[in-house]
């Protein structure tokens, strides 16, 4: 009599994902795993949209690509998440937005906003920037309300390494957005 074989892990996919309720929760699947985020604090929301507002600003009037707050980016079946802010070049645009007004490859930029808990930092700066190096994503900015701080990781060669660490003395730049720059301190709230 043989053994039983060990029981496969639940593999997650974006089809899954059309089957969970429209409950307010937040779903993502990174490499095949269901991540389940709550409504994000207040402050999570105020920073988000300040980055979003400040990219956004900026893109419009430099005429350089799009900015969206929440994207859904699907890299493939098992890979198919939301980042809190992105921006997309115009050329890549082109590429990358799908019929379904989802990202269908990777956008040039993509903002997280750390969210309290040991699985979401787990989240959003092991297994997303792990998955936007892989991707292609040309540079990721992790920002963290409660201690105004934000990680940039940047692009070298094939993967995404982290360049700065900026906190609120700061100015954020970036030689992916020229003429880019605001006030690290103007994008936390309080």
């Amino acid at each position: 009599m043989s053994a039983l074989p060990a029981e496969a892990a639940v593999r997650w996919t974006s089809a899954d994902l059309e089957l969970l309720p429209d409950n307010g929760a937040r779903y993502e699947i990174v490499e095949g795993e269901l991540f389940v985020s709550k409504q994000p604090h207040w402050h999570h929301q105020k920073t988000s949209g300040r980055i979003f507002a400040a990219l956004d600003s900026w893109a419009v009037e430099a005429g350089h690509g799009d900015t969206s707050h929440d994207p859904g980016v699907i890299f493939d079946d098992e890979n198919d998440v939301a980042p809190d802010v992105a921006w997309v070049s115009s050329e890549r645009l082109l590429v990358v937005l799908g019929e379904d007004g989802k990202l269908h490859g990777a956008p040039d930029l993509a903002v997280e906003v750390l969210s309290p808990g040991s699985t979401n930092v787990q989240r959003d700066k092991k297994a997303k920037l792990k998955l936007y190096s892989q991707r292609g994503v040309r540079e990721y900015w992790v920002a963290d309300w409660r201690a105004k701080t934000i990680e940039i990781y940047r692009r070298e060669v094939a993967e995404l390494k982290l360049a700065a660490t900026l906190y609120a003395g700061d100015e954020l730049t970036s030689p992916l957005l020229p003429g880019f720059k605001v006030s690290v301190a103007r994008l936390f709230p309080g």
